[in-house]
C-alpha cells in the first residue's frame, strides 16, 4: 500500500518564488472511476470499460480531473498539510487512461501578503511528455508547521458494473430453453429452476422421484401442474433419464439438483450413451468481481483435476467460445502460474508457453493468449508494468486458465468470500450446456448460471456456438 512518510509542510514564510515540486503516479482503474464519480460524469462514453479511458468532455469533469491531478502535489509537498485551495484556472487538453504514468508539477509564481496567498503555475504531463493540464491555482498557505508520519491514503473498492444484470438483460428477448432438472428433491434445487421458469428463462422438465419432488413442492406452496414431471425411482436413474432426454433432443440443457456432481457427470461422459463430443468437458466460473472492471471467467475449477496440455487446450477453447457468446469479441486469456517465466521446475509454465504457441498456429482460436502470468500480473496493469511485462493480456484478462482444479477452486472461493464476488457456473464440451449448482449458491447466482446456460443454448440454436 502506498504511503507518505514524515509529511511536513512548507509555511508561507518559507515559500520562495520559483520553487517547484513534482509527483509521479501511475493511474489505476479505481483512480479513473473515482474521478468520474467526483465529477458526476459517469456517462459510459466517458468511462469506457474496455479501454478504461476517462474522457472529460464536460466542464464539471475537467475540474474534477484537474484538481485530482494537481491537488496531491499541493496537499502533500508544496505547500503541503494545512494549505487550502482558494481558486483555480486549469485547462485539460488530453485523455487519461488506466496505466498512464502522470507527472504533476507545481511552481511558485508569486506570494501575496493579503492572504497569505500563493499563486502556483501547475502542469501535468503523461509518460510521453504530452501536456494534459496547465494553468494557475491560488492557495492559502499554512503559517504554522504541520507534520505527519506514516500517512496511508484510503483504499477504495468500487463495484464497477453488475455483470449478472447484463447477463439477464441479454436474455430478455430470447426464447426459453427446455432444461431437465436432475433430481430436484430439496428446497433450493426445486425453487431455483421454478423461479427461472417464472422469469421466462427455461421450460423445466423435472426428473426424479415424483413423491419426493411433490412433497417439497407442497412444503413450499409451489404448484407443479404447469411443468412436466418425469418420474424415476432414484438419483442415478434421474441422471440417466436426463441424459437420455438430451440425447433425443427433448431438452436443450441439464441442471443439477440434489445429487452429487460425479453422479450426473458419470452419465454424461460415456461415449456410447452419454453426451460426449470431441471436446473435453470443462467447467467455467463466470465471476462478477466488485474490484475488477470486467466480467472474469475462471477455468477449470470443478471438473478436470490435474489437466495435461491436451486437456488444457480444450479447456481454453471452451472458455473462449463461452466468452464470445457472452459478448467479449476477442477474449484475453491469462494462463496462470506462480511465476512469469518459463522454467522446467514448474510444469504449468511449460504448458503455458505451449498453449500460446498452439494459439499462434491456429490450434486455439478466437482469443488472445499469454502466459505464464502470475495472478497479480494477469489482473493488475500496475503490477505488470512494475515487472516490465509487455503483454496485450496482462492487467486486462477476461479469462484465467488455472493450473489445476485445486488452484481454481481456491481462487474462485477467495474472490467470493474475501472480495465480495459472485460466481455463476456452467459445464461445456458436452452436447448440451450443463448447470452445476451448489448448496451455497444464492438465488441470484443460480439465476445467473441459468442465464449463461440460456445464452449458450440459444447460440447453439443459431449455429454460432461449436457443437463438436
Amino acid at each position: 500500500m502506498a504511503k507518505w512518510n514524515n509529511m511536513t509542510n512548507v509555511t508561507f514564510d518559507e515559500i520562495k518564488p520559483g520553487t517547484s515540486e513534482s509527483l509521479t503516479r501511475t493511474l489505476t482503474q479505481t483512480d479513473i472511476e473515482v474521478l468520474a464519480l467526483v465529477s458526476g460524469d459517469v456517462d459510459p462514453f466517458h468511462v469506457v470499460e474496455e479501454g478504461t479511458n476517462f474522457r472529460p468532455d464536460s466542464s464539471t469533469t475537467e475540474a474534477a480531473g484537474a484538481e485530482a491531478l494537481i491537488a496531491a502535489v499541493l496537499g502533500t509537498k508544496l505547500p503541503g498539510p494545512g494549505m487550502k485551495i482558494i481558486r483555480e484556472n486549469l485547462k485539460f487538453r488530453g485523455q487519461i487512461s488506466a496505466g498512464d504514468t502522470l507527472t504533476s508539477t507545481v511552481t511558485v509564481q508569486e506570494k501575496r501578503r493579503e492572504g497569505p496567498e500563493v499563486a502556483f503555475t501547475c502542469r501535468c504531463v503523461n509518460q510521453t511528455g504530452e501536456e494534459l493540464v496547465n494553468g494557475t491555482v491560488i492557495v492559502a498557505a499554512p503559517t504554522q508547521r504541520i507534520a505527519y508520519a506514516e500517512v496511508v491514503p484510503p483504499e477504495l473498492t468500487l463495484r464497477r458494473g453488475d455483470a449478472f444484470a447484463r447477463l439477464f438483460r441479454a436474455c430478455e428477448n430470447l426464447q426459453p430453453v427446455s432444461c431437465a432438472i436432475v433430481h430436484p428433491c430439496d428446497r433450493d434445487s426445486l425453487l431455483g429452476p421454478i423461479e427461472a421458469a417464472r422469469r421466462g428463462l427455461i421450460v423445466p422438465v423435472l426428473v426424479g422421484p415424483a413423491d419426493r419432488i411433490q412433497a417439497v413442492a407442497r412444503a413450499e406452496g409451489v404448484d407443479l401442474s404447469p411443468y412436466r414431471l418425469v418420474a424415476v425411482p432414484h438419483s442415478h436413474a434421474a441422471a440417466a433419464k436426463a441424459v437420455e432426454l438430451a440425447r433425443s433432443g427433448e431438452v436443450e440443457a441439464l441442471m443439477k439438483g440434489s445429487l452429487h456432481t460425479d453422479e450426473l457427470l458419470g452419465e454424461v461422459v460415456p461415449s456410447a450413451t452419454g453426451l460426449r463430443t470431441a471436446r473435453r468437458l470443462s467447467h467455467v466460473f463466470v465471476m462478477d468481481v466488485p474490484s475488477y472492471p470486467r466480467m472474469l471467467l475462471i477455468t477449470d475449477a470443478a471438473v478436470n483435476i490435474y489437466p495435461k496440455l491436451k486437456e488444457k487446450a480444450d479447456i481454453v477453447q471452451n472458455a473462449i467460445d463461452l466468452a464470445r457468446v457472452l459478448g467479449i469479441e476477442q477474449p484475453k486469456v491469462a494462463i496462470l502460474s506462480a511465476v512469469e517465466t518459463v522454467t522446467s521446475k514448474i510444469e504449468s509454465t511449460i504448458d503455458a508457453a505451449a498453449l500460446c504457441k498452439m494459439a499462434d498456429r491456429g490450434q486455439i482460436t478466437g482469443g488472445v493468449l499469454d502466459g505464464p502470468l502470475a495472478f497479480d500480473n494477469a489482473i493488475s496493469l500496475e503490477a505488470a508494468q512494475t515487472k516490465q511485462i509487455r503483454s496485450p493480456v496482462a492487467g486486462r484478462a477476461d479469462i484465467l486458465l488455472v493450473p489445476d482444479l485445486e488452484a481454481g477452486n481456491m481462487l474462485a472461493k477467495q474472490l467470493s468470500y474475501l472480495a465480495g464476488a459472485e460466481g455463476a457456473g456452467i459445464v461445456l464440451g458436452a452436447r448440451v450446456p450443463i448447470v452445476l449448482t451448489s448448496r451455497a449458491d444464492s438465488v441470484r447466482t443460480r439465476l445467473a448460471s441459468t442465464a449463461v446456460m440460456v445464452l449458450v443454448a440459444n447460440a447453439r440454436r443459431s449455429g454460432t456456438f461449436p457443437t463438436r
